[in-house]
This record gives structure tokens, C-alpha cells and sequence, in this order.
């Protein structure tokens, strides 16, 4: 298994322990979950089953009971409710002799928000089964697990009834940082360049589901001719098939990504209002929380003053390719499309993306890792002025660094002109925020900077290869 070492630390410590065990598995889609829980457990379970997209409340059941069967229950009926269900899976857990290497009865229930269905009683016979039985079996570690992320930190994790303090863990799982990808790949057989690692990771994020789909001995442009605009292009309706699985009223969840696509630094809540014409309600909250917390968004503020409102900004690499190349029918052949200018303006976007989604290794190349921060983009208060900044890094050590995130080809250089604009930049970011700390401008290029006599304006430069520490 590549990469995952502190997933799979948790997971031993929880397998370790000498009481009942509650872990809850969230993430969003297609990023491993389901892989690492199998593959750390080598599918030795007492129990598993998932749930099923898009089924109603018998079809649910219908799935469980034929794992009971699987398991080994002497019961082929079909229960009536999730009461029944649970109880027939205490009764199989009592006489299961089906035991992890430490001696342990591992209960996984995958997908469980397609379990909870309309009109479902899963979550209330969940809870009954864990509080009266479950939970006072020393040998038992339960493991939930679902893509809905909002499902399962709504319901369980931050559920106030039955489930309130119960959960013993929770364990989030990521995508991949560069550096995975980079393992990922090699264990693939794709042997690319970093650089073309970073334009992959620029479509894909780090998802393995969707880098497994890499091919060796294809270049990077022939992988995503094939992946998205062949005849049988077997991604090309993932986004939609993404939020259908996700959301069980997708349309005004893909109305806010739709609008947010088009602000590439984001846009307030107010702004989104507006735009979208939807009523300020709390269901509207509810669907920017959701998507926040399935990692489609990121939420910042432009200073330290929390009390300004909060920016939402679309950060998912493959949603934003799927909806500007896909969706917009913008693209019918990458091939022909990476040889225009318009490519070079996508890819500064793009990059910008991978650089936000790596912060912590820009820390790190800046030896600042140690120093606590507040990360964020900035853009003038001024309607008439576009002054913007893609990434600040405002720290506690009273120093402030202003990153200009630049895709190239080869090294960057600097002119007379983007130097003058780059200082100008600096100063009105210090008159509008007040700052009193000092303020470095840092580049973050594909291949570096090229040295010149503009260069000096700049504090801190990193290259690419730092993204992969």
C-alpha cells in the first residue's frame, strides 16, 4: 500500500486496544477509503457490508442480509427494519469465529449514508445497537465509513443524541500530497517526470481512484485524451455522477461550484446570493458547510480580522477541469488544446491550485514549519483596483510572506515592469491591512527563478521540487 503511514499507525492502535472501539472512516470519494480498510485488514473481517446508491429502504436491507448469509447466519429472511437487521448481527458477532490476528471481531460498515435511506430507521437502530450491545464487547472495533463527509460528521460525529460522545476515533481520510502521487505512480509503472506529475495532479488532485487510470508507456496528454474526450471516455460524466452520489439534491450544490468556477479567488456568501438569486436561509449555509467539508471548497478570510466575511473559493482540481473542459464543451482534443495560449492561462490557474493544496510543504522548503501561521489570498478593498495575491502566509513570528505563484516552462524571469508591479502590490497590501510586520515578497515557480537585476525584490524563492518535501 502506498503512502497512508498514519491512517495505518491509527488503525493498528485502534486494532490494539483492550475495549470496544468506535471509528468512524470519512472522506471524500474515490480517495481510498474503502482501499485502505480492506487492504490494512486483508478483508478479514467478522462482518462487512456497503450500502447501495440510489436504493430504497428494502433494497438496503436486502444487501445486508444477504452479508449476514455470507457471515454465516443460519437466517435467510429478509429483515423487516434495521432493529431486525442489527439484532441478527449481534446474534452472527456472538458466534463469529471469524477474529483478526490480535483476537479482535472487526465490524466494517461501508457507505453508511446510502444506508440511511428515506423514511429509514439505520441511524436510530445504529445507535440502539451500539449503545445497549456493541459497545461493552472488549473484542469489538466497529468501523463506519462513507464519501457523503457531510452525512457522517452531521449525523455521527457531531450527532447531540444517541451517538453523542460514543465515537472512540475518527480518521479523515486525504488526497495524496504530490509526493505520494509521485510513489503512487512509480508503483504503476508511469514513470513521469515531476513536472509532469504536477500538471497531472493539476486535473486529478490527489485522488488514487482517478490516478490509477494513468497508463504507462502514454504521455500525459494522451492519458487525458483518452480519460475525457474519447468516444468511450470512461470519466467523462464524473462529475455528475460525483455529486449525484454525494448529494441526494445535487442541483443547487453544482449551482454554487458552477458560480464559483468562475471567481478563481472566490466569492462571500453575500456575493454567491446575489449571483445565484437564492434565498439567505439556512439550508444555503448548509450546502456551502457541505461542500467545504467534502473538500470541494476552501474557506478564508482576507486578514486575521475574522469578523470580515468569509470567501469561499472552488479548490478541487477535478471539478474545475470537468466543468471548464467538460461540461463547457470548451475541449474536444487535449492534444490541440495544450498547444494554445489559452492552455498557459489555464495551467497558471492550475498550478496556483496545487501550490494552495501544498502549503505545509511550502513551509517546510521555507524553514517556517515550526512557526504557527494563518494562510489566505488577498485582494484590494478598491472595486477600480484588481490587485490580488494569490497565497499569503501571515505568521507569529512578525513576518508576513506575500507568494506570487507563477506556472513557466522554464526558469521565470522577472521584468522592469512585473518587478514595479510586484512592489506596488506589496505597498497597497500594507496600507490597506495596516500591517506593522514585515512583509516578504516570495515567488513560487515551476523551474525557479532566473537571477537578474529585477530578482533582488525577492525574499524567498521556491521551485516545484519543494511541493514534493
Amino acid at each position: 500500500m502506498v503512502g497512508r503511514e498514519f491512517e495505518k499507525k491509527e488503525l493498528e492502535y485502534y486494532l490494539s486496544t483492550n475495549k470496544a472501539e468506535f471509528l468512524v472512516v470519512y472522506g471524500r470519494r474515490r480517495v481510498g477509503k474503502t482501499y485502505l480498510v480492506k487492504e490494512f485488514f486483508h478483508d478479514s473481517f467478522s462482518f462487512y457490508t456497503t450500502g447501495v446508491a440510489n436504493t430504497n429502504k428494502s433494497g438496503q436491507l436486502a444487501v445486508f442480509n444477504r452479508s449476514l448469509i455470507e457471515y454465516g447466519s443460519s437466517k435467510k429472511k429478509v429483515p423487516s427494519d434495521w432493529f431486525e437487521a442489527f439484532e441478527r448481527l449481534k446474534e452472527l458477532l456472538i458466534n463469529s469465529e471469524t477474529l483478526s490476528e490480535t483476537g479482535r471481531k472487526v465490524v466494517f460498515l461501508d457507505e453508511v449514508p446510502w444506508m440511511d435511506s428515506p423514511r429509514s430507521d439505520f441511524k436510530t437502530a445504529l445507535d440502539f445497537f451500539w449503545n445497549t450491545w456493541a459497545s461493552r464487547q472488549n473484542d469489538l472495533l466497529l468501523i463506519v465509513c462513507g464519501s457523503a463527509t457531510s452525512w457522517i460528521i452531521d449525523n455521527i460525529i457531531k450527532d447531540s443524541g444517541g451517538f453523542y460522545n460514543r465515537i472512540t476515533g475518527r480518521l479523515h481520510i486525504k488526497p495524496f500530497t504530490l509526493s505520494e502521487c509521485e510513489k503512487l505512480l512509480q508503483s504503476n509503472g508511469v514513470d513521469f517526470t515531476r513536472n509532469q506529475i504536477v500538471r497531472a495532479y493539476m486535473v486529478f488532485g490527489g485522488i488514487p481512484y482517478y490516478l490509477n487510470y494513468l497508463r504507462p508507456r502514454s504521455s500525459l496528454t494522451q492519458n487525458l485524451d483518452n480519460l475525457f474526450f474519447s468516444e468511450n471516455a470512461p470519466l467523462r460524466n464524473e462529475f455528475k455522477e460525483l455529486f449525484s452520489s454525494l448529494f441526494r439534491k445535487s442541483d443547487d450544490y453544482v449551482r454554487i461550484i458552477r458560480k464559483l468556477s468562475e471567481k478563481k479567488i472566490g466569492m462571500t456568501r453575500k456575493e454567491l446570493l446575489e449571483e445565484l438569486k437564492m434565498t439567505n436561509s439556512g439550508n444555503f449555509s448548509k450546502y456551502l458547510d457541505e461542500l467545504e467539508q467534502c473538500g470541494f471548497l476552501r474557506k478564508y478570510f482576507n486578514n486575521r480580522n475574522k469578523k470580515r466575511e468569509a470567501i469561499y473559493q472552488l479548490i478541487d482540481p477535478l471539478t474545475i477541469f470537468c466543468l471548464t473542459f467538460i461540461e463547457n464543451k470548451t475541449c474536444d482534443s487535449w492534444q490541440k488544446y495544450a498547444n494554445t495560449q489559452a492552455y498557459d492561462v489555464w495551467c497558471g490557474f492550475a498550478f496556483e491550485r496545487v501550490c494552495l493544496l501544498h502549503t505545509r510543504q511550502i513551509k517546510e522548503a521555507l524553514k517556517i514549519a515550526g512557526i504557527i501561521s494563518h494562510e489566505y489570498a488577498w485582494r484590494s478593498k478598491d472595486p477600480t483596483n484588481k490587485a490580488q495575491i494569490d497565497m499569503v502566509i501571515d505568521r507569529d513570528d512578525d513576518v508576513i510572506n506575500l507568494c506570487e505563484i507563477k506556472f513557466s516552462k522554464d526558469e521565470y524571469v522577472i521584468s522592469g515592469a512585473y518587478a514595479k508591479k510586484l512592489l506596488n502590490r506589496k505597498e497597497l497590501f500594507i496600507q490597506e491591512t495596516g500591517t506593522r510586520k514585515a512583509v516578504y515578497l516570495t515567488m513560487i515557480t515551476s523551474f525557479g527563478l532566473k537571477r537578474n537585476e529585477h530578482s533582488e525584490i525577492i525574499a524567498n524563492s521556491l521551485d516545484e521540487e519543494a511541493l514534493f518535501l
